[in-house]
């Protein structure tokens, strides 16, 4: 007979954590370690792009190699995710010997801790067990989640688990592009080729990176996903609450450096989908802000897979704000314009026109401009915006290591550089910077 489990809360703050392995499973279950605190030891010959960056951004300890028994020194935990099951025994018979708690992503029955399936609330975490089998123990913690969001929702009642309005059929942006009439039929058949069962995808704004601000409705999809294609900059706790038979892709498009050509991931979404798959393409900040959206799905489109598209928060409101910086304010800003700066200002294939945005009076939120912000501020300048025009830069916006540079129009570029700044960043120019530098600041 088999003996029930003990259940516990770690605390892990400041604490060596072993992860072994940089794969998917290590892609889904790091988030949590670095939420909780952890000191993370990462090692693996090579990692998935968004393991990358956070190793980059130094959030984690990357050992480039194999294993080594020397790794385990001073851990309080040890995950394996790995699926060699003789590496993976080899590692947690080390840490038995050691007395150290060991996950095994390979094989439950071997493992001498469980990752429970985790659903949070602010600061209320609930962990269910399900007994040695995670698909009970994610439709308790599914339900305990429904539960509470009823509870919170307005009127006490949980959403409709109704098909969203916002879902675009294939048939019909077909027939939009061609002139021709769009094919009907049932919502997983249409627009498909007769006598084939498709699946579908689901285009999914994940918001600027705290988990709570994605939608209602997009983690319900999420929870009902198949497969999930991530970006880098989606919040990496998201990743941690999908069932454990969820095919995981990493697309994380890492700025100036490794990335995943879009054409390959516009196949992955439609390969999958013609399979039967229910995809959902999970995207930082809004599917359609920057996020090359309308791409994916147009490419569903043209493969007969209908797609439903599920809005998020953007970062270009939601960084100002959680910075305390209003995007507009009455008797201050009455316009606010988003525009990428990935491209320098001189760079041919620039849609910006920088000069005529340096003549507007309202504010100016640039994303993806970090590398070119030298640039950027030079050309605004030279076409009349006031050198000493506010500006400010938020850093990974909404998440625990948010950071808040406060500057002018042409010092800014050198204050990021002396502050060592990095991407996730957005910028702000205009006096709303300091709109509330003598009111409350958001908590």
């Amino acid at each position: 007979m088999t003996s029930n489990p003990y259940p516990l809360g770690l605390r892990l703050d400041g604490r060596r954590v072993v992860v072994v392995g940089g794969g998917a499973v290590a892609t889904r279950r790091v988030p949590a370690l670095l939420d909780a605190g952890a000191d993370v030891l990462l090692v693996a010959p090579e990692l998935t792009p968004a393991l990358r960056a956070r190793a980059d951004a130094g959030r984690l300890h990357w050992v480039p190699r194999r294993f080594a028994p020397e790794d385990l020194d001073g851990a309080w935990l040890v995950q394996v995710a790995i699926d060699d099951p003789v590496a993976a025994a080899s590692v947690s018979a080390l840490a038995a010997e050691r007395r150290i708690f060991c996950v095994r992503a390979d094989d439950r029955s071997a493992a001498t801790a469980w990752t429970p399936a985790v659903t949070r609330h602010g600061p209320v975490t609930v962990a269910v067990l399900g007994g040695g089998d995670p698909r009970r123990a994610m439709t308790v913690r599914d339900a305990i989640r429904d539960l509470l969001a009823a509870r919170l929702a307005p009127g006490g009642s949980a959403r409709p688990q109704s098909q969203s309005d916002t879902e675009v059929t294939s048939a019909a942006i077909g027939a939009t592009a061609a002139g021709t009439p769009g094919a009907t039929g049932a919502p997983g058949d249409i627009g498909a080729p007769a006598g084939r069962q498709v699946g579908r995808v689901a285009l999914v704004g994940a918001g600027p990176g705290d988990p709570e601000l994605i939608t209602v409705q997009g983690w319900r999809l999420l929870t009902e996903a198949d497969v999930v294609v991530a970006d880098r900059l989606v919040p990496g706790l998201l990743l941690d609450e999908l069932r454990p038979d969820v095919e995981l892709v990493d697309a994380s498009k890492i700025p100036y450096g490794p990335s995943r050509a879009q054409e390959e991931i516009n196949q992955i979404l439609v390969d999958r989908a013609l399979a039967g798959a229910f995809v959902v393409r999970l995207k930082g900040g809004d599917p359609y802000v920057f996020g090359r959206g309308g791409e994916e799905l147009l490419a569903c489109a043209e493969a007969g897979v209908p797609v439903t598209v599920v809005p998020g928060v953007t970062s270009s409101i939601a960084a100002p704000a959680a910075a305390g910086i209003p995007v507009t304010h009455r008797g201050v800003a009455h316009e606010f314009t988003v525009v990428s700066g990935h491209l320098a200002p001189d760079a041919p294939a620039s849609l910006v026109r920088w000069d005529a945005l340096a003549g507007l009076r309202g504010t100016l939120v640039i994303l993806m401009g970090l590398k070119n912000l030298a640039a950027i501020s030079e050309t605004l300048i030279a076409h009349g915006r006031p050198p000493q025009t506010p500006a400010a830069v938020v850093q990974e916006a909404t998440t625990g290591a948010q950071r808040v540079l406060r500057s002018t129009l042409d010092a800014v570029a050198a204050d990021v550089l002396a502050a060592d700044l990095r991407p996730p960043a957005v910028v702000v120019v205009g006096d709303v910077v300091h709109t509330l530098d003598e009111g409350p600041r958001p908590s």
